[in-house]
């Protein structure tokens, strides 16, 4: 998974940090970069005994966001639950010194284990995707249950009004990624369809759920957790940047967002609509409903009477990450390889979201 470097980093400081910092990493080292990390690089690094290190800096360049790249943010919360019942991996250091290799960045422990792009488990046996896709939605439920304070993080966010919070992150967020214009063209990324009137749904408080408070890992999906290499367990959750304190409903929606997308009816011409999802389409593959189901039982909370809402805003939040996808191309500073594919999705999804909200908008029932 990891091969050529494509943002390429000072190895000679990075090593003499590490030899300084953190001894049980033996120098000289050998540095890959992964294909994923959209928003941060995210570097292999192998030691003299063999052993592997992964490596989360900041993107080079001007920043679009304040909110975003807070690698900071990462470490702080790998560290913090490495004592609990929710698998992370070990965080070795955290280094806020942009001189050292650009960018801060933190260094934690690389996990052997499987990673699958795909939501649906290609390649399994129909029993084993049932057990991996029910251990990714009990290990978010066991997060959910861990109490800031137990961690000693309560300043870690707010307690109450975490949508309307969202709401105006991503507002401003949004407004400067469309104004990202491209290195070649000068033309802007632009504003997103249907933006101001998805804006105005989600802020009216008559449909918001009401206020919950847990952790959020804030992008929590099936890409973003290790599986054992044999077993269909969870041994780490990856991807910490966006954590904070919320609304447990936005996690539990994110990573039940190919049912959502793949049960719209149409779209099927975009890369982000997995049909597999559609009711009976691959066995082995859980029901939505099962899947609320084993959430329920270790979290201890229905969240089924809001499922429909928080589909609609995980939909209308995925419009503001792939926008930030497409204004990292258009300024050629983008982490990743498939950055162009994912951000020739932008009106799609974003249709694909207003579609969504103009049925939660006809049938009430349901918000």
């Amino acid at each position: 998974m990891a091969g050529a470097i494509r943002q390429p980093i000072d190895i000679e400081a990075l090593s003499q940090y590490i030899t300084k910092t953190v001894p049980q990493i033996k120098t000289p080292l050998q540095v890959k970069q992964f294909g994923y990390g959209q928003s941060n690089p995210t570097y292999q690094l192998t030691d003299a005994t063999g052993k592997r290190y992964v490596m989360r800096k900041k993107p080079p360049g001007q920043l679009l966001s304040k909110t975003a790249h807070q690698v900071e943010r990462e470490y702080r919360i790998i560290h913090a639950l490495e004592n609990t019942n929710v698998p992370v991996p070990k965080a070795y250091c955290l280094c806020e010194d942009s001189s050292v290799v650009g960018t801060p960045f933190y260094i934690m422990e690389f996990l052997d284990g499987r990673i699958f792009e795909d939501a649906h488990f290609p390649g399994v046996s129909p029993a084993e995707r049932t057990e991996l896709w029910k251990s990714a939605v009990q290990t978010l439920a066991k997060f959910h249950t861990v109490s800031p304070a137990s961690v000693g993080l309560t300043d870690f966010g707010r307690a109450n009004g975490f949508y309307n919070r969202q709401l105006k992150t991503f507002n401003a967020i949004q407004d400067a990624q469309s104004k990202a214009r491209d290195k070649d063209t000068d033309v802007p990324v632009g504003k997103i369809l249907h933006f101001d009137d998805m804006v105005a749904f989600f802020g009216n408080p008559k449909t918001q759920p009401e206020d919950r408070s847990t952790f959020v890992h804030g992008d929590y999906k099936i890409d973003n957790v290790v599986f054992h290499k044999t077993e269909p367990r969870v041994i780490g959750i990856l991807d910490w940047e966006m954590a904070t304190i919320g609304h447990p409903l936005a996690d539990l929606s994110n990573l039940l967002t190919p049912y959502t997308t793949a049960q719209l009816g149409f779209g099927e011409d975009n890369s982000r609509v997995n049909t597999n999802f559609r009711p009976g389409a691959l066995e082995g593959l859980p029901t939505k409903e099962q899947a609320i189901a084993w959430y329920r039982e270790v979290a201890g909370w229905d969240p089924a009477p809001v499922i429909g809402w928080g589909d609609a805003f995980a939909l209308y939040r995925g419009t503001i990450i792939i926008q930030g996808i497409a204004a990292r191309y258009a300024m050629r500073v983008a982490s990743s390889a498939k950055a162009l594919d994912y951000a020739k999705q932008l009106n799609p999804y974003a249709e694909a979201a207003w579609s969504l909200i103009e049925r939660l908008k006809g049938n009430k029932a349901n918000l």
